[in-house]
């Protein structure tokens, strides 16, 4: 039975990890099912809650550090950015003014939500701008002075 529970428990761990972007979460349903598998072989519940802390741990110490060292932005390694990533440092046209808290843009014949870098600044609609960042499903932009090339 309290297997089952260790199960249950590394599954949700799993996928509340879904939810976040911290790469943390998932240690730990790691050491869920590490304690299933201890209460599996009939180990005493504190047995069962030092394995889960040991992998817990071990995995948080061990393995994170080499997986978000891999997991650089493209734009680090040299590769071609895509998705998201790849939205920074594009030009898009303002449609409904855009300043420090809201606004929206064309951007690669998609509309966005967007607010401006520095938060002072407002661009009125007709202006081109260009995406210094995106955060979740906003453009963080500024003005666009460059050419149309």
């Amino acid at each position: 039975m309290e297997a089952i529970l260790w199960i249950v428990l590394g599954i949700a761990l799993a996928i509340a990890e879904a939810f976040t972007a911290t790469l943390l979460i998932i240690f730990f349903s790691v050491g869920a099912l590490a304690a299933a598998g201890a209460a599996a072989l009939g180990a005493p519940l504190l047995v069962q809650v030092i394995v889960f802390a040991l992998f817990s741990g071990l995995s948080v110490g061990a393995l994170r550090p080499i997986i978000l060292r891999h997991a650089r932005p493209a734009l680090e390694t040299g590769e071609t950015p895509f998705g998201i990533e790849a939205m920074e440092g594009r030009h898009g046209e303002v449609i409904e003014e855009v300043d420090g808290g809201h606004g929206m843009i064309k951007l690669e014949g998609e509309i966005w939500q967007a607010r401006s870098f520095d938060g002072t600044e407002k661009y009125l609609p007709g202006e081109r701008v260009r995406v210094v960042k995106v955060d979740g499903a906003t453009a963080i932009v500024w003005r666009d002075d460059l050419p149309n090339i």
